[in-house]
């Protein structure tokens, strides 16, 4: 999906969060009323959900029982990861079909912070990183960049502008790591010569880059003392090298989806929303594709739809989150061969055109009700 470093910025520039967000209670009856108006029958939807394992998706998924009339198929792997494999017996289980896929992440109303969730059931209320396993899948590479933002430095050497590199980011031969693009750093004609300036112990340095030296004064470095570049060091001048099992909708699935973008996610000012928006996009992308394929589907109405759960950390008195979704993408199938993708801008556009009403829904109290006062049945063995 990502085929280069100006397809990455375009990419995630093109995931618009403000003005996108719809509460839980709205969107899931908005969607099931434009799921209506598309030839789905009522009574006759099976919804799949293909969300993380967290206990802050329960909210959404009690919401989408209440409002298709039904617990919705599991097509979810930690992480937002679509099970694939799980397409054909989804599509055994309804006459029209519904997938939900939403990578999501945390929110503090309190510090305003994202990637963080109260979690309310632990012995003090402690909070942690959500997703946990994006967050978790990021502490490498996050470690991997504070390293060198903390051991490049700038300083000035009479009248030319140095850049100091450890020796450790410099060494080609490591099978894992950090990897600077040595041109975006270094003044050189050819960056496999390199020549350094001075020669430290642990360190060597090079005369820095014109773009380098303008983006410190710019920032307000006047020269006079030895600085860290810190977050001087942007995504376009280093990549990074993992070691990872290419397993599809294995254990790694979700490090691979964001590799290839993982100096923009290190480098942003919320690093685990980046990473859940960019879940988002490859899952829809690559799940997409597997509907296409799937011999299961054809004939079927279908309604695919992908995006962001932003769970909001409960308040004195809350149960649950008050989870926010935004859609990125949506591809819809009909069952006369028809089909199409909608983007996001028109997939907010038509959720925001049906009602928030849904005259279909049900009573999750009754529904309990009506089963507990049933006759009991005696199983026969």
């Amino acid at each position: 999906m990502f085929s280069s470093r100006e397809n990455i910025e375009n990419s995630l520039g093109n995931f618009h969060i403000k003005d996108r967000m719809l509460r839980y209670s709205n969107f899931i009856p908005r969607f099931y009323n434009l799921c209506k108006s598309l030839g789905f029958s009522p009574g006759k939807i099976m919804p799949s959900r293909a969300f993380c394992s967290d206990e802050s998706q329960g909210f959404p998924i009690i919401l989408i029982t209440r409002h298709f009339g039904t617990f919705p198929f599991n097509h979810g792997q930690v992480g937002g990861v679509v099970a694939t494999d799980r397409h054909g017996p989804h599509s055994h289980h309804g006459k029209d079909l519904v997938i939900i896929q939403a990578s999501h992440v945390g929110y503090d109303p309190a510090s305003e912070e994202f990637g963080i969730y109260q979690r309310m059931q632990t012995s003090s209320g402690e909070y942690s990183s959500d997703c946990g396993k994006i967050g978790h899948v990021l502490d490498w590479y996050q470690a991997e960049y504070s390293y060198a933002q903390r051991n490049i430095l700038l300083l000035q050497h009479g009248d030319q502008t140095l850049v100091c590199i450890d020796n450790q980011l410099l060494n080609p031969s490591r099978d894992e790591g950090l990897f600077l693009i040595n041109e975006s750093l270094i003044a050189v004609e050819e960056p496999e010569q390199l020549q350094p300036i001075v020669t430290h112990s642990t360190s060597r340095c090079f005369i820095a880059s014109a773009g380098l030296v303008e983006r410190a004064h710019a920032q307000g470095w006047s020269g006079q003392d030895t600085i860290e570049i810190g977050a001087l060091l942007t995504p376009d001048m280093f990549v990074f090298k993992r070691h990872i099992k290419e397993d599809t909708e294995g254990k790694d699935h979700l490090e691979m989806n964001l590799l290839p973008v993982m100096p923009w996610v290190v480098a942003s000012e919320r690093p685990l929303l980046t990473a859940a928006m960019v879940n988002t996009q490859v899952e829809f992308d690559r799940t997409y594709r597997t509907i296409l394929r799937e011999s299961s589907y054809q004939g079927k109405n279908i309604f695919f739809i992908s995006g962001l759960n932003i769970d909001i950390s409960p308040t004195p008195g809350q149960i649950f989150p008050l989870t926010k979704f935004v859609p990125w993408a949506a591809y819809v199938q009909l069952e006369d061969g028809s089909h199409r993708i909608i983007e996001q801008g028109d997939l907010v556009e038509q959720l925001y055109t049906q009602s928030e009403e849904n005259p279909d829904q049900i009573s999750l109290d009754d529904a309990m009700q009506t089963m507990e006062e049933a006759e009991e049945i005696q199983l026969s063995l």
